[in-house]
């Protein structure tokens, strides 16, 4: 008789609850075994529901794809906070990409967040774009997201023949969807948000070193209650979006 770490082993290489069910084990009487064989069936049930979760989300990929051939999906992230730059990011996938578990960024841990991201830039076509703090101030924050999604657009490798952007349009004179939530919706925008995000975050990273207590790094720039004393007690540094309160008060404050 196979000892319970043997089967155990053998169950886990299975991938179907077709296969679980007509692997002989079910009626072993063992507890490991049986632990096993329910641990595996969670497992191939999370990664059922992600890959169905995944192709929902390639429906509009998949409703282009005779007409278009290249299609980028565009978001941002940077929107909300008080410092930093708005980065954006336009990516085109990969025929046949298969990501499951690709998600919007806000909804994935940072582990996965930067796994993604690694596979995401090694096998897609992507493209970055930033406006600075001073287009947020000049422009607001609005036709600074619409400036950072059109120059990543324009760095990407290829030329897209149609756009799926997140609750925007760029006006570039390509085909273009505005896709309310469309980083939950779409897997090219989820995978731009992916980009988008992980890239301002490493930023802030980058002046949480070059100013020194405001915990950058931290916050990212959000206005939390941290980051408002560090405010308060170091003043404003050439990241902060002056016309965002309370920096803006602040300003005339002092």
């Amino acid at each position: 008789m196979k000892s319970v770490r043997e089967i155990a082993e053998e169950i886990a290489q299975l991938r179907s609850i077709q296969e679980l069910e007509a692997c002989g084990y079910l009626d072993d009487g063992r507890k490991g075994v049986s632990n096993a064989i329910d641990k595996q069936k969670r497992r191939i049930e999370k990664e059922q529901k992600l890959k169905f979760k995944y192709e929902e989300m390639c429906r509009y990929e998949n409703g282009l794809k005779q007409k278009y051939r290249y299609i980028a999906g565009v978001d941002e992230a940077g929107r909300g906070p008080i410092a930093g730059e708005v980065v954006a990011a336009a990516v085109i996938l990969p025929e046949g990409f298969l990501l499951p578990g690709l998600d919007d960024s806000k909804k994935l841990s940072l582990e996965k967040r930067t796994a993604y991201r690694e596979v995401i830039m090694r096998e897609a076509d992507y493209g970055i774009g930033i406006a600075s703090v001073e287009e947020i101030d000049s422009l607001n924050i609005y036709e600074a997201s619409r400036l950072a999604m059109q120059r990543a657009v324009k760095n990407l490798n290829g030329t897209p023949e149609h756009l799926l952007v997140d609750a925007m349009t760029l006006g570039m004179g390509i085909d273009e969807i505005s896709i309310i939530k469309g980083d939950a919706n779409s897997v090219s925008i989820a995978a731009a948000s992916v980009i988008a995000k992980t890239t301002r975050d490493m930023m802030m990273a980058d002046y949480d070193t070059q100013y020194p207590g405001y915990y950058f790094s931290k916050h990212k720039g959000y206005g939390t209650k941290e980051h408002l004393t560090s405010l308060e007690e170091f003043g404003i540094s050439p990241v902060h979006r002056r016309t965002f309160e309370p920096v803006k008060s602040l300003i005339l404050k002092h």
